[in-house]
Parts: structure tokens; sequence; C-alpha cells
């Protein structure tokens, strides 16, 4: 038997659906999915099987100008995952088109595509019309030589199978990298921290402090078999304090609540959680938090 292996990198702006398209392809949920954009911090691995090929995803951070340390370092680390991949590709979304962002990572793939294979993925193609996606295929193409144009729909799954068979086909020849039953190689500290931060994300909209991160302080096995997890929500301020408890602390019992069950589910055992809030003024500027999720500190200057 022949196998293949090797990264395969999502880039686009944020909240073009790299997320759900990773998730998608993986089966499992492996990325934070939420309405709000730049939700993806770290680069999230997930681990998808095709045949005798093993496609690993590399999802990005939504790619956008840049205003602080937190943002370069970011945008840093999705040039990053692009640049070690295999495979690139860039995700638009059908009814944005091509958006000043598009632009900037079009003039970026011409630094870093040469020599690898680029495809270009039209995603949310429900929401426009075939004849202004024929036109957006042909101005994208005429604008970068893509390898490949795939137009999907991620969330209906539309156009997936397609494109992970695809994907196989181009890895390289080679021993698989990660045992066939792991479907992403961060460590369940961090997944943890991010199903949390997640929940907070859509529970508090448009008051969520985007100045705001979780860690997983704790994991604890217990004889029992259950895992006690305790979790500490970062924030700047004495006021975003208030907000991620909520009256009564009724916003943080929701947010564990629901943590808590996904966390059950996806371990399949019974999970213990406990969270604190901590206002950290300057976490923005420590390294630690930036290791934590998966950044490079020296990144964002």
């Amino acid at each position: 038997m022949t196998t293949r292996a090797g990264f395969a990198a999502l880039i686009g702006e944020p909240n073009a659906g790299k997320s759900t398209l990773l998730n998608r392809m993986v089966g499992a949920k492996v990325s934070i999915v939420t309405h709000k954009v730049q939700t993806t911090r770290a680069r999230v691995r997930g681990v998808a099987m095709e045949g005798d090929a093993q496609i690993v995803f590399v999802d990005t951070p939504g790619l956008f100008q840049p205003r602080r340390r937190l943002d370069r370092a970011m945008v840093a680390a999705a040039w990053g995952g692009a640049a070690d991949a295999d495979v690139v590709l860039l995700l638009v979304e059908a009814h944005r088109g091509i958006t000043e962002g598009v632009e900037r990572i079009l003039e970026g793939l011409a630094d870093i595509g040469q020599g690898r294979t680029v495809a270009l993925v039209i995603n949310k193609i429900d929401r426009v019309q075939s004849e202004v996606l024929l036109g957006l295929t042909k101005d994208l193409n005429e604008r970068y030589e893509f390898a490949e144009t795939f137009l999907i729909s991620a969330e209906r799954g539309h156009g997936v199978d397609a494109l992970r068979s695809w994907l196989a086909k181009e890895l390289p020849e080679g021993p698989w990298l990660y045992p066939e039953d792991q479907i992403a190689d961060l460590p369940m500290r961090m997944i943890a921290a991010e199903i949390t931060r997640e929940k907070l994300t859509l529970r508090l909209h448009q008051e969520l402090p985007y100045q705001m991160t979780v860690e997983t302080e704790n994991w604890e096995e217990r004889k029992d078999g259950s895992a006690k997890i305790d979790q500490v929500i970062y924030v700047v301020r004495d006021g975003h304090k208030g907000i991620v408890l909520g009256k009564r602390g009724e916003t943080i019992k929701s947010v564990s609540q629901a943590a808590r069950e996904e966390l059950t589910e996806f371990l399949g055992r019974k999970v213990h959680l406990f969270l604190q809030v901590k206002v950290r003024p300057n976490w923005l500027e420590e390294a630690e938090r930036y290791s934590e999720m998966g950044l490079d500190f020296k990144d964002g200057n």
C-alpha cells in the first residue's frame, strides 16, 4: 500500500469559513466556530483520512490588517502556516467577492506560493447566483494561477468530498504523521480552553471583550474516570470582569454549563469544570499568554 501524508493550510479573511470547513473535513469539532471574526487564534491542526492518504489541516487565523501585538502575532502565524504547508487553500466568500483583504492575500501568495500547490476554494456558494460565481472564478484565476478551483458550501457540505479527494492525491508519498484515529494535534488543555472561549463568544455577542483569553490552569484525572478542569478567563479591565460574570453570576454559570456539556461529549466521560475570572491589564504583553495560545510573542513586534 502506498501511503500519502502532508499538510494543507486554509487561509483567507476572518469569517471566510475556514474553521467550518476544517470541522467538516475532519468530521469532528476541532476548531472554534462562531460568527465573531478572528476567533481562531492559534494554528489548529485537524487530521482527516481519505483512502490511503492522511491530510493534516492547518486552520490559520484570518488574515486581516493587524493593529496590535496580538493581531500581528496572529497574522504571522497564518502566513507561517501557509509557508510550511504542502498545499495551500485560499478561501473566498462568494457573496463578498474580491475585497481589499483578498487583494492583500493575493499579493502575499505571490511571495509564498512559489513552488507549492495553491487551490482556490470559493465558499458559501448558496448565497449568490451562478453567473456571479462564474465571474468571480474568472477574475480570481486571472489574478493568480491556481492549480484548481472548488465551489463549496462548508456549512452544508456541498463540494467538500471532491475537495478532500483532490487534496489526498496532491500530497507527497510517505508514512502517516499521526495515528489513524487521531483527529487533532492540539493538547487537550488547549482544546478545552478553546471550547470555553467559544461559549463565551456565543453568549456575550456584542458585549464581548475582545481582549479576553481562556487558559486551562489545572487538569486532574480522577479515580472514578472523570476529569476535573480548572480554567482562568483573563480580561484587561474590572468592567470586563463584570460582563463575563453577568448579573448574579448568571453569564459565567451558563457558559460553564455549556462548556462542560460539550467537553463531556467530546471526552466521552464526566467533566467537572471550574471557571475563574481574573483581571490582568497587561496580558496582551505577556509572552506566556501567547505560548498558551500557540502563538509566537516575538511575531507581534
